[in-house]
């Protein structure tokens, strides 16, 4: 009987911080691996840019001007274009 508290702190802290982390993490790879060339993207340090070539780990991310930067999958936040189509939506 003194475990029950402890048992059911361990349950809540699954099911309101692990389990949707768990969930937000999986969703996040989905969207990087369904990431096509000419996707508008904005990485985590805030560099907005498209891009121009997919390699196994790595995107080629056109940012104004003929600049190319190569950034790690990763580094990839989230879509532009469907920010943008949210936004006027």
């Amino acid at each position: 009987m003194q475990f029950l508290p402890i048992l059911l702190m361990v349950v809540v802290f699954y099911f309101f911080m692990i389990r949707p982390q768990m969930k937000k993490q999986k969703d996040h790879k989905k969207y990087i691996e369904e990431l096509t060339v000419n996707s508008k993207v904005v990485t985590t340090a805030g560099i907005h840019g498209r891009i121009v070539e997919v390699g196994d780990t790595t995107f080629l991310v056109d940012v104004g001007n003929g600049v190319k930067i190569r950034f790690d999958k990763t580094a990839v936040a989230l879509d532009a274009s469907k920010a943008a189509n949210a936004k006027t939506a």
